[in-house]
């Protein structure tokens, strides 16, 4: 018989800390999913990154709780999220940063098993393929509910 699982981030599995922030971890049912508290003047490349990388390159989808950042594409490209906003960020080259004085609060429901890690993904993933994520458990879960790439032709 399957048993509900309940969990909360003031108990998580892993704390990834670093200077202005900290990424918990809690997994569940097969899925990996993130909680980011990013301090004002938090920026991911001078921060968080793990081996000193000005861009990150993992694939994200999230929801943001609080406060404001960018998601600052390599191109020159910057998006602005917001608290309500749901964000998708390709693994292309990325870097981040909070705006304003308020803590910068998402979660990450894509990417957290690989958020600040030195095996982050390198190079771009083949769009090709359908949705898939770094990890096998999400890519499962996201299949099963028909999630398509918002990126394929």
């Amino acid at each position: 018989m399957l048993e509900v699982i309940l969990r909360r981030f003031e108990d998580p599995d892993e704390v990834r800390q670093f200077e202005k922030g900290r990424f918990e971890i809690v997994t569940i049912g097969g899925m990996t999913i993130g909680r980011a508290t990013y301090q004002p003047g938090w920026r991911w490349s001078e921060h968080a990154s793990p081996d000193g990388s000005p861009f990150c390159g993992v694939e994200h989808i999230g929801l943001v709780l609080s406060g404001r950042a960018t998601a600052a594409m390599k191109d020159g490209e910057v998006h602005e999220l917001a608290a309500g906003t749901i964000f998708y960020v390709p693994p292309e080259p990325h870097d981040s940063w909070v705006l304003g004085d308020e803590v910068y609060v998402s979660l990450h429901f894509l990417g957290a098993d690989k958020y600040t890690t030195k095996s982050e993904p390198e190079g771009l993933r083949d769009r090709s393929r359908p949705f898939r994520s770094w990890s096998p458990q999400t890519e499962i879960v996201l299949e099963a509910h028909a999630i398509r790439d918002p990126l394929a032709v």
